[in-house]
């Protein structure tokens, strides 16, 4: 007989037990009106993922146990179906001369009709780039295997499928099928290679696979989706879409004989084009415009909803990384709840207003100039004293950029519309911001794209419209003007910094994958921009770790995978 298998693509909010329990209820509901006998949801959909400290709080475990209780008594009266949940479990501590640490698991459980009849948990901790789970969980030992319509299957966790031993585990058990509930974060590629890595799995333990993904944004992190199915053989039998909510229906078939596997039964989405990228050379990352433009309007919506805000405000300059974010903003949000704001100095060209103009009417969001000379002489006054007989350099160019920082934040306090700000990974590499101006603000979406992966990114989004705002909603003179910060007569980003193209090589090279300064050079690139621009990375690590969270989507971004001391001595020499 089939046995089907509803997967719950949910959007969890960290903390948020009422509206998690419901969504899950709600899913629940749907899943078996379907025909479905069991529903898997994602990793810690119970209290979302990651909750950090807050999974050390006796509170927040209380509150964790009481959301599981709540959900098997609102599904009691569904007769013979199963609810795997995920949620933090156990009350060991381990304790210290100087405090006491709950150690918990990553754990689900089973629930059918009112009863907690099942429970595993995560076996393999990851505790690499984001993930600290060994500071929060102890690993479990022991597989877990769960009947269900007669099939026979095995649960494990998201990390423990990047590994053979708790999948063999599971089949030596019994398992016909391993169902893995996930929430792993996005970044560039890493959809392609979790199905790599599955059909591998597959085929090895000559089983087939389910991983049942979440979706959504918390804090930098963006959850994909995708969730997908492999044949015993490795290959794909189905996949969900991606970025979005989703109940996803799997259909498993019994084995037609004794040693064979089961079949798997699914709808494809189409995936987002994988390979091939627009205006990139070839040493920089082979990415999905349509996938990162996917995950950009992800976390910018979910960062900005979640947090309790309706509404965004940004300086608009007429350049290419604020139009970009402009562009995000609008299709993650709706045109009603963005404002542009213009804040032209004695140094913006007027193209930069036209520009400016131009692209707040493409997409129809409020605009407001506010000149800032009066601002700016007034702070030149108030210095004239102590800056006398000094000629003019950065600390006027700054004060110009927190004049704008100032303004924005003062309509962010008086609307309570949440700040965007602009700046780019190439800048936050180089210092190439103003620390309480430009960098002023509430949450930075672009904060881990290359300056050359803005470039494609536009090129990108104004020949596709994914959302529905407006096709070509940037001025093609902002992508094809040279940059400029535009505070100080005739600027260029390039009188102090190298070529975006050579810049951004060495930045993905060194700061990304951790290449030697050497192997860089040796890889082609010039040794004076090798050395200046790691010198400027290191330099200025005090402007990062005061720089606005932003969206991830890379392997490395300047979050909770960079973790550098403000002050070292260590010089990385390039022999």
């Amino acid at each position: 007989m089939t046995l089907r298998i509803h997967v719950a693509q949910l959007n969890p909010r960290v903390g948020d037990f009422a509206g998690n329990v419901e969504a899950i209820i709600r899913a629940a509901r749907h899943a078996h009106a379907d025909g479905a006998h069991l529903m898997l949801t994602p990793e810690m959909s119970i209290c979302g993922y990651p909750a950090q400290d807050l999974w050390q709080r006796p509170a927040f475990q209380k509150a964790c146990d009481e959301a599981v209780e709540a959900v098997a008594s609102a599904l009691s009266d569904l007769k013979g179906f199963s609810v795997v949940v995920g949620h933090p479990s156990g009350n060991d501590s381990l304790r210290t001369r100087c405090v006491t640490v709950p150690q918990h698991h990553n754990a689900v459980s089973v629930l059918r009709e009112g009863q907690r009849v099942a429970w595993y948990a995560k076996q393999k901790l990851p505790n690499y780039q984001v993930f600290d789970e060994l500071r929060y969980f102890t690993p479990g030992t022991a597989p877990c295997v769960i009947e269900v319509q007669g099939v026979r299957i095995g649960l494990l966790i998201c990390e423990d499928c990047w590994f053979d031993e708790p999948g063999a585990a599971a089949v030596a058990a019994g398992a016909q099928v391993l169902a893995i509930v996930n929430a792993s974060p996005y970044h560039m590629g890493k959809a392609r290679d979790r199905e790599r890595r599955l059909a591998e799995l597959s085929s090895r333990l000559k089983v087939p696979t389910l991983y049942a993904h979440m979706v959504g944004g918390h804090d930098e992190l963006v959850f994909d989706g995708g969730s997908f199915c492999m044949h015993a053989d490795g290959t794909l039998a189905g996949r969900a879409r991606s970025f979005v909510e989703d109940f996803w229906r799997v259909d498993v078939e019994p084995p037609v004989a004794p040693g064979l596997p089961c079949g798997l039964q699914a709808r494809i989405e189409p995936a987002a084009e994988r390979d091939g990228v627009i205006g990139l050379p070839p040493y920089q990352h082979r990415f999905s415009s349509e996938e990162v433009w996917h995950a950009l309007v992800t976390g910018t919506r979910d960062y900005v909803r979640k947090s309790g805000f309706e509404r965004v405000v940004l300086g608009l300059s007429g350049g290419i990384d604020s139009a970009l974010v402009l562009a995000i903003a609008v299709d993650a949000l709706g045109r009603d709840n963005v404002r542009a704001v213009m804040m032209p100095s004695p140094y913006t060209a007027d193209i930069s207003w036209l520009d400016a103009r131009d692209m707040s009417e493409r997409l129809q969001v409020r605009y407001d100039e506010i000149r800032i000379l009066p601002a700016f002489e007034a702070f030149r006054s108030a210095l004239a004293g102590v800056f006398e007989g000094l000629p003019e350099d950065t600390a006027e160019e700054n004060i110009q950029a927190r004049i704008r920082g100032t303004l924005l934040m003062g309509i962010s306090n008086k609307l309570g519309c949440l700040v965007l700000t602009t700046g780019n990974k190439s800048e936050l590499s180089t210092g190439y911001c103003t620390l309480y101006g430009d960098m002023a603000g509430g949450f930075a979406p672009i904060k881990d794209l290359l300056k050359t992966q803005v470039y494609a990114l536009a090129r990108w989004r104004n020949a596709h419209d994914p959302y529905g705002t407006g096709r070509e909603p940037i001025p093609d003179r902002i992508i094809t003007r040279a940059p400029s910060a535009e505070l100080r007569p005739d600027q260029t980003d390039q009188d102090s910094l190298p070529p975006y193209e050579v810049l951004d090589a060495i930045v993905m090279r060194y700061m990304e994958n951790d290449v030697p300064m050497a192997d860089i050079v040796a890889d082609g690139l010039p040794a004076e921009a090798v050395q200046q621009v790691t010198r400027l990375i290191r330099i200025n690590e005090y402007k990062r770790q005061q720089a606005p969270v932003g969206i991830r989507i890379t392997h490395r971004s300047y979050g909770k995978d960079w973790r550098y001391p403000l002050v070292n001595a260590f010089r990385e020499r390039m022999e």
